[in-house]
C-alpha cells in the first residue's frame, strides 16, 4: 500500500533529517538577515526531484498594508524574498498551501552551533521554525521519490519575517496565493490545533513633570501616576478572563488569557521626579475576541481608571505586533482529514487550540482559507536556552503530513 511506502520511506530518513536540520540552525537568519537560508533552501529544492522552487519578492509598499505589523529597524525588502514551490495537481482535486517560516528569534552565538544528542537536536530555530520546514521537504521528497500524482495544487512556502508579525506571509496573501486549505507548520506537539490564541502589543506612557526631588511638590511622578494604572490593566484580565470562559479548544485553568506588562522603564536621574513612566507589554485572547476588539476594551479600561493629571497626560498605541486569534471549525473536512493522518503515527487525539499567535490568523481572516497548525516540537522549547526538537518527531509529522496531502488533494 502506497501509505505503508510513506511511512517506511520516511522512516529510513532520520540520519538526513538531523543533518538537514543542523545545517539550517547554523545560519544566523534573524530578521533582515534571512536570505543567506532562504538561498540555500531555494538551492535544495532546486535538486529535490525536479521541483521548481521560485522566489518571490515582498513589495515595498506592503508597509502600507493594514495588516503590516511594525518592524524595528526596517530599512528594506530589496533582496529578501520568500521562497514557494508549486507542484500543479493532474485536476479535480483540492488544492493545499503549506507554510512555516525560516526566521528566528536572537540569541547567543553558540546557540546557532547544533548539537545531536541521541534523537534530540538542540540549537536556535529546531522547534522554531526550522525543524517544521524540514518537516515539509520530506514530505516534498516523499511525494517525488515515491511518485504520487496529486490532482489537486500543492503549494509550499517558506516565508520570512514571522516572528515579528507575519508579514512574509501577508506578502503571498496579497500576491493572490489561495487555495482550499492551509496549514501552519509550527511546534504543536503533533496535535491538530485549528485554533490559536491572538497577541496584541501595547504601549502605555504617562507624562509627568520632572522637579528636583528637594521640590518634589512641585512636580508629578510619572511611576507613581503609573501604578494607578497597573491595576486597571489587571482589573481589565480579570474580566477578559471571565468573558472568555468555556472555548472547547482552551482550557480554563490555567487560563490561556492575560494582560502581560513585559516591560517597565521611568524616570532619568534618583533625585529628580521621574517625568515619565512607560510599559509595553501584550493581550493574549482567545478566538470569542477580535483584534479591533480587544484594542477598544482595552483603551475605555484606561480611558475610564485614568483621573486627575494621568487623564491628560497618557498615550496608549499598538504600532507594534497585532495578531489576531482565529478558528477553523472541528468538522471542518480539512481538520477531520488532518486529525485522520495524525492518529496514524501517534495515538489518537483530539483537536485542541495552541497558545501562541501565528501567521495561520492571516490565511484564515485575510485569506478565508480554512487554516490549520501542526508540527513536530515542544511550543515551551521555542525562543529558548534550551531551544531542541526529536527528530522521531519530525519523521512522524512528515508521515502525518504527507498522508493528509494525499488524502486532501487526491492521488493520481
Amino acid at each position: 500500500m502506497l501509505v505503508d511506502k510513506v511511512k517506511r520511506f520516511l522512516k529510513g530518513q532520520e540520519d538526513n533529517t538531523a543533518r538537514l536540520l543542523c545545517e539550517l540552525i547554523r545560519y544566523h537568519s534573524l530578521v533582515e538577515t534571512e536570505q543567506e537560508i532562504q538561498s540555500f533552501l531555494f538551492d535544495y529544492l532546486s535538486i529535490l526531484g525536479g521541483l521548481r522552487p521560485q522566489y518571490a519578492p515582498i513589495d515595498e509598499d506592503i508597509v502600507n498594508d493594514q495588516d503590516y505589523t511594525n518592524v524595528v529597524g526596517h530599512t528594506s525588502y530589496e533582496g529578501r524574498n520568500n521562497v514557494i514551490v508549486q507542484i500543479p495537481g493532474t485536476g479535480g482535486g483540492r488544492s493545499l498551501i503549506l507554510n512555516s517560516h525560516s526566521d528566528v528569534v536572537p540569541g547567543p552565538e553558540e546557540i546557532f552551533v547544533p548539537r545531536r544528542e541521541g534523537a534530540t537536536v538542540y540549537g536556535r530555530g529546531a522547534c522554531d521554525a526550522k525543524g517544521q520546514i524540514v518537516t515539509i521537504l520530506l514530505a516534498l521528497r516523499a511525494l517525488q521519490e515515491l511518485g504520487v500524482r496529486l490532482k489537486g495544487d500543492l503549494n509550499a512556502q517558506i516565508v520570512i519575517e514571522e516572528e515579528p508579525g507575519g508579514n512574509g506571509s501577508l506578502s503571498l496573501l496579497r500576491q493572490g496565493y489561495t487555495a482550499d486549505a492551509a496549514v501552519i507548520l509550527e511546534p504543536t506537539t503533533l496535535l491538530v490545533c485549528p485554533a490559536n490564541r491572538g497577541a496584541l502589543w501595547y504601549k502605555l506612557k504617562i507624562e509627568g513633570k520632572s522637579v528636583h526631588m528637594g521640590k518634589y511638590w512641585d512636580g508629578v511622578n510619572a511611576v507613581f501616576e503609573m501604578m494607578g494604572l497597573i491595576n486597571v490593566l489587571r482589573d481589565y484580565e480579570t474580566k477578559l478572563r471571565q468573558e472568555s470562559l468555556g472555548h472547547p479548544l482552551f482550557s480554563d485553568d490555567p487560563s490561556p488569557v492575560c494582560v502581560n506588562l513585559g516591560t517597565i522603564s521611568g524616570g532619568e536621574w534618583p533625585a529628580t521626579v521621574a517625568g515619565d513612566c512607560v510599559i509595553e507589554g501584550g493581550v493574549a485572547f482567545l478566538p470569542n475576541k477580535r483584534l479591533a476588539q480587544i484594542a477598544e476594551e482595552l483603551r475605555y479600561a484606561v480611558e475610564q481608571g485614568a483621573d486627575g493629571w494621568t487623564k491628560d497626560h497618557y498615550s496608549l498605541d499598538f504600532s507594534r505586533l497585532h495578531n489576531d486569534a482565529f478558528e477553523t471549525q472541528v468538522d471542518h473536512p480539512a481538520v477531520q482529514a488532518l486529525c485522520v493522518a495524525a492518529d496514524q503515527v501517534r495515538p489518537p487525539s483530539e483537536p485542541t487550540g495552541l497558545v501562541a499567535s501565528t501567521d495561520a490568523r492571516l490565511f484564515y481572516h485575510r485569506g478565508n482559507i480554512p487554516t490549520i497548525v501542526f508540527g513536530p516540537g515542544d511550543l515551551a522549547f521555542a525562543h529558548s536556552a534550551q531551544e531542541q526538537i526529536e527528530i522521531p518527531d519530525i519523521i512522524k509529522a512528515a508521515q502525518a503530513l504527507t498522508l493528509f496531502i494525499m488524502d486532501w488533494c487526491g492521488v493520481e
